[in-house]
């Protein structure tokens, strides 16, 4: 699709011009690729740079709300240590352009599994130094105080670990009701369950967890190894933070099974140990349930995934896009069995 299908740009004039948020004709409007949801455009009007979100043209039944929360967590995060883009402007209303949508700034700064630039690339120090900067990424988070910024109702948290398996469960069992899914063909789903459920950690503490920490989802600074910004936060919730370390480390780009999505050709990477060890020495936090947190991650993010699966069987997603994150359902779901076993993915 061209820009002016996935947005009417004349009518997004039409609402910046109400906004105050500069004057003139849209420039150098270009679509952001990389991601496999939401519209991206960035474009400039006046002096002003911006970068334009909003939902997939086939929206979920939660796609507009999703929108809302997101500028409202950009927002919460204003002035934090918490490295995001900056919030400009958000339109709830879905009747503008059919679809929530929120404007922020852009960033200086590369996604790392679209290509390394120099001199990341080629020097294995400020790769290390890329691994931390996402542990340091997600220490940062942890400072957050959702109640004292005004998002504490983002999520329920009493409860909130009992609800994991049966609150993931029934979003893969919903997919069925899609036309065209033939139903999910997850090997070690129902005992991977059952683990999480027989095994759930002594103390769980609430926090603002991005969702979907990993390599894809942030960008990086160009002169160093740290995070520019964390980006994609549409499954920002309230939870126990440790799940978002689990995140990245069933992410982390060391297993084939998560090449597709993570990408990155980058041997000078710590190890998960050493992540492991560097996360633990920098929080209060004890760790001795991490399993738990990397098993759940590899839980709720496989079932997640397998629902752009399910889209594409019912004509709603890409085909190929479908089984590419299927097969890391599948890998996603094996690396958990492999860590309930004892094993080390």
């Amino acid at each position: 699709m061209t820009t002016g299908e996935l947005v009417d740009l004349s009518r997004l004039i039409e609402w910046m011009d109400a906004q105050g948020l500069e004057s003139g004709p849209l420039g150098e409007v270009t679509a952001i690729t990389g991601g496999t949801q939401n519209v991206l455009l960035r474009f400039t009007r006046g002096d002003r740079e911006f970068v334009f979100r909003r939902p997939p043209p086939h929206k979920r039944k939660n796609s507009d709300e999703t929108m809302r929360r997101e500028a409202r967590i950009l927002a919460a995060l204003a002035g934090s240590d918490v490295p995001h883009p900056a919030l400009i402007a958000a339109c709830p209303d879905a009747e503008v352009l059919g679809a929530a949508f929120y404007l922020m700034e852009p960033i200086d700064g590369f996604n790392a599994t679209l290509g390394l630039p120099e001199p990341h690339a080629s020097d294995p120090a400020v790769q290390r130094a890329m691994g931390f900067g996402m542990a340091d990424g997600l220490l940062a988070l942890t400072t957050i105080d959702p109640a004292a910024r005004g998002i504490a109702d983002l999520g329920r948290f009493e409860g909130w670990a009992e609800r994991q398996v049966g609150r993931w469960r029934a979003q893969l069992d919903g997919y069925s009701e899609l036309d065209g899914y033939a139903g999910p063909d997850i090997p070690g789903v129902d005992a991977v369950g059952t683990w999480l459920d027989a095994h759930r950690p002594r103390e769980v503490r609430a926090g603002l967890i991005h969702g979907d920490f990993h390599f894809a989802n942030v960008l990086i600074r160009r002169d160093s190894g740290a995070l520019a910004a964390i980006v994609d936060w549409e499954l920002a919730t309230i939870g126990d933070p440790l799940l978002d370390l689990g995140h990245l480390l069933a992410t982390w780009p060391v297993r084939a099974d998560v090449g597709a999505l993570i990408g990155l050709d980058a041997p000078g990477l710590p190890g998960l140990d050493d992540i492991i060890e560097y996360y633990g020495a920098r929080t209060d936090r004890d760790l001795s349930d991490l399993t738990w947190f990397r098993v759940l991650a590899c839980y709720r993010l496989g079932l997640i995934l397998e629902g752009t699966h399910a889209r594409a069987g019912a004509g709603l997603a890409p085909v190929e896009v479908g089984d590419t994150l299927h097969a890391m359902t599948v890998g996603l779901l094996q690396q958990a069995v492999e860590l309930i076993s004892g094993g080390n993915p």
